[in-house]
């Protein structure tokens, strides 16, 4: 999606939460991601929300508590926030599996293709859509963008944030890293904590996810969707091409 400053991840989300109750925007979709949820709970994951109701175009879900959205990124910068993190990705997606949707689901995002395993994608991964308590991931939220994919899809999306696959600059001024962090490292934290993935090209499938993100931006965008029309309107498509050729000429900087 477009580049975002810190201080407008929380302004794009009309949300209210009280008394422990999260109160935010619902779509066509949004029947179908409850299910999902109360599926993974029905699994014993506690690290997902619990849906209330969907009221019109207004849902409501049982809050977890710590912190997320701007506040999330610091949390990740440690190796150990890191691990927690993914390990936390990795076991919605083997929870995933069983999950067969109703006949009449409506999805956001379409399906990506595999020939091999699919699971249930998050489809935004990153440390602003996860609950933190100091270096511990505990939750994961705002599930719109649900869809069924290979591992690798929500893998590769989550490493471009996670390490980051971005220049230094975004490193430091975006991601609030003290230094530069030694990227290709963090790749292999990433993939040992996940664990059973079969090799691939780090930077390849990144940067390939990355396009297909802008190809979902600009479906939107033609559809009227905000604030998707608006970042395209804005240059968010030339701004992304531009991230995804950082992520083919600096490979070596993120291959472990």
């Amino acid at each position: 999606m477009a580049p975002v400053d810190d201080d407008d991840i929380d302004a794009l989300r009309p949300i209210s939460i009280k008394d422990g109750v999260v109160t935010r925007p619902a779509g066509p979709w949004s029947p179908t991601v409850h299910a999902f949820l109360r599926y993974l709970r029905s699994q014993g994951l506690t690290c997902i929300s619990d849906p209330i109701a969907i009221d019109g175009d207004v849902e409501r879900l049982v809050v977890i508590e710590g912190d997320a959205g701007a506040d999330g990124w610091a949390h990740q910068h440690s190796d150990a926030g890191l691990r927690s993190a993914v390990r936390l990705l990795r076991s919605v997606h083997d929870a995933s599996v069983g999950w067969h949707p109703p006949t009449d689901a409506v999805f956001r995002t379409p399906d990506v293709a595999s020939n091999g395993e699919t699971v249930w994608c998050h489809g935004d991964v990153g440390p602003w859509n996860m609950v933190w308590h100091g270096d511990e991931a505990v939750g994961l939220i705002d599930w719109d963008f649900l869809h069924r994919g290979p591992r690798l899809d929500d893998v590769a999306y989550a490493l471009r944030w996670f390490t980051p696959a971005r220049d230094d600059e975004n490193a430091l001024d975006w991601h609030h890293f003290p230094t530069v962090p030694d990227r290709a490292h963090r790749v292999q934290v990433f993939l040992d904590a996940y664990g059973g993935l079969p090799p691939f090209d780090v930077a390849e499938t990144i940067a390939a996810r990355m396009e297909i993100t802008m190809g979902h931006e600009l479906a939107l965008a033609e559809a009227g969707v905000e604030p998707q029309r608006t970042w395209v309107a804005e240059g968010s498509q030339e701004w992304a091409a531009g991230e995804a050729r950082w992520v083919r000429e600096h490979a070596h900087l993120l291959t472990p």
